[in-house]
């Protein structure tokens, strides 16, 4: 069992409930694996945790661009709090080291790893609110997120993934990215789309979604992630 102390300790987080932190770090997958564990997963402190976030978040970026627009705000506001920005800063936070985590999932790696670790950081997040109330959780969520702004916007990383990937491309390769349905499965009123994002001949990445628009984000993104664009 991880040391969840040192993890508190070393993010200057004081707990009155120790246990939610605990639930905070433990996955679903682990209690499926571990029918001794008397915890709880953290799917009911994730939600709670993406609430808190988008209230930090939405005020921070209000008082910070007094003249930007809704537009504008909600597209700063995404890119700080989208999977693969919490990703990373749950992986500095060195979240991964504490994870309750079936041996399944701890082998999983790429977007698979950063959905876990997204879904921890806000489940924290929701942990410190309930313990501590909304100027503790505000603060753990300033020194780990807003720093980020600033290359947000010098990146333009508050575009869409398509968007940031053609971008890119253009840039890089002089060439638009294309993008290839590889397959559909699943009844009509639930299909599932893979679509592979190219950059010419070679296909960079895949992804999955509900529609073909849905997946070709998520392949922009994967594609983002692979070749270290993000």
């Amino acid at each position: 069992m991880p040391d969840f102390l040192a993890f508190a300790k070393r993010h200057n987080l004081s707990f009155k409930n120790h246990d939610l932190l605990i639930e905070a770090l433990t996955h679903r997958s682990y209690l499926n694996e571990h029918r001794e564990y008397t915890g709880n997963h953290n799917e009911r402190l994730e939600f709670l945790g993406d609430a808190v976030l988008e209230l930090a978040v939405t005020a921070f970026l209000f008082k910070k661009f007094p003249s930007g627009s809704e537009g504008e705000l909600t597209s700063y506001r995404a890119a700080l709090v989208n999977t693969i920005s919490l990703a990373e800063s749950a992986q500095a936070l060195g979240v991964n080291e504490f994870l309750l985590l079936s041996k399944g999932e701890s082998r999983d790696k790429g977007r698979a790893r950063d959905v876990i670790l997204a879904d921890a950081h806000e489940a924290i997040i929701g942990a410190v609110y309930l313990d501590q109330g909304f100027e503790a959780a505000e603060a753990f969520i300033a020194k780990n997120l807003y720093g980020k702004i600033d290359d947000v916007i010098a990146k333009r990383s508050y575009q869409d993934a398509k968007s940031r990937f053609q971008e890119i491309a253009q840039e890089k390769h002089g060439i638009t990215p294309s993008y290839e349905t590889l397959s559909e499965e699943g009844p009509d009123h639930a299909k599932l789309f893979t679509v592979g994002v190219f950059i010419g001949t070679e296909e960079i990445a895949r992804g999955e979604g509900k529609s073909k628009q849905e997946a070709e984000q998520s392949a922009a993104e994967a594609g983002l992630m692979t070749l270290r664009w993000s």
